[in-house]
């Protein structure tokens, strides 16, 4: 379904998961490279801009959460930009198509829309993308600071559970950004130079932001790679010690094992015919039980 704002001469045309007839609209209309309209059809398309005469064919990727609000999932935003159109093209509902729900309530009010040229109409776009995009990088952050938080906690399989959520999420946000790091310097470097004049700076803004996300998803992925490891540490240490006291309490209970089998073998041995030896070979275990613990602490082995 095509929607359409006019701000002037500017036309800003929405489709919200479009069909045939939308992309022979296109073809028709604006005469569009059939690749572009081919790229419009699939998903999961590699990040891209493509420079032609007349327009400009932008697939963008930036993080979202899923439903339950856990995991990162990628989405793709589409952009054909010309001087006088901008058109956006998304699967299902989300921050582009809330910004283009604004500007239409505004137009139905009859309220201005301050937005001349497509350059600035797509600088908005730009930048409310890149605004939720750090707002959800922020909140990844938080999650980092909360597993700093519980790691020396006792609830290790919740630890655990968060620390490979994190890092999934981390892994994934790295891979949306970093190949789109070098397309957005294009704009900054004039290679991009879209249709209005003094946009440099809005454009160095652009990047700005998202440098500024790609040296936070660095950061995070360094920060959870060393939670990892020292919660890993962690737990070997405190096996370790498991087994070391496992250790200590076999070499105690070893010797005091090896006496009362001895004892209990049916052969003549000294004491057997006492009637005290019960108590004389108790407290000798006891004895050498006591004796152990005094010289492993000594040691300090315990």
């Amino acid at each position: 379904m095509i929607d359409t704002i006019k701000m002037g001469r500017l036309k800003w045309h929405h489709l919200l998961n479009p069909n045939e007839d939308d992309f022979t609209f296109l073809r028709e209309k604006f005469h569009f490279h059939p690749l572009d309209i081919e790229d419009c059809r699939s998903i999961n398309q590699r990040p891209k801009i493509d420079i032609y005469d007349d327009y400009y064919f932008l697939i963008l990727h930036f993080p979202t959460f899923d439903k339950q609000n856990l995991f990162i999932k990628t989405k793709e935003e589409k952009i054909f930009w010309g001087e006088d159109f901008i058109i956006t093209i998304e699967k299902s509902p989300w921050i582009v198509g809330n910004l283009f729900g604004e500007y239409k309530t505004m137009e139905e009010k009859d309220e201005e829309i301050d937005i001349g040229t497509s350059d600035t109409l797509l600088y908005r776009i730009l930048e409310k993308l890149m605004s939720e995009s750090l707002y959800l990088l922020r909140k990844v952050g938080l999650d980092l600071e909360l597993i700093n938080r519980e790691l020396f906690g006792n609830k290790q399989v919740k630890i655990i559970e968060r620390i490979s959520v994190t890092r999934k999420n981390i892994i994934l946000t790295n891979t949306i950004f970093k190949p789109q790091l070098r397309m957005f310097h294009k704009f900054e470097t004039g290679q991009v130079s879209g249709y209005a004049d003094n946009m440099e700076d809005y454009w160095g803004n652009i990047l700005d932001y998202y440098q500024k996300m790609w040296d936070m998803t660095e950061d995070y992925e360094e920060l959870i790679e060393g939670l990892s490891k020292t919660f890993d540490s962690m737990q070997t240490n405190k096996t370790n010690e498991i087994m070391k006291i496992l250790t200590l309490i076999s070499s105690i209970i070893l010797p005091l094992t090896f006496i009362t089998s001895l004892y209990g073998m049916n052969v003549f041995l000294p004491m057997a015919d006492s009637k005290t030896s019960f108590w004389i070979l108790l407290i000798g275990m006891v004895l050498l039980s006591v004796g152990m613990i005094f010289y492993f602490k000594k040691r300090r082995w315990m």
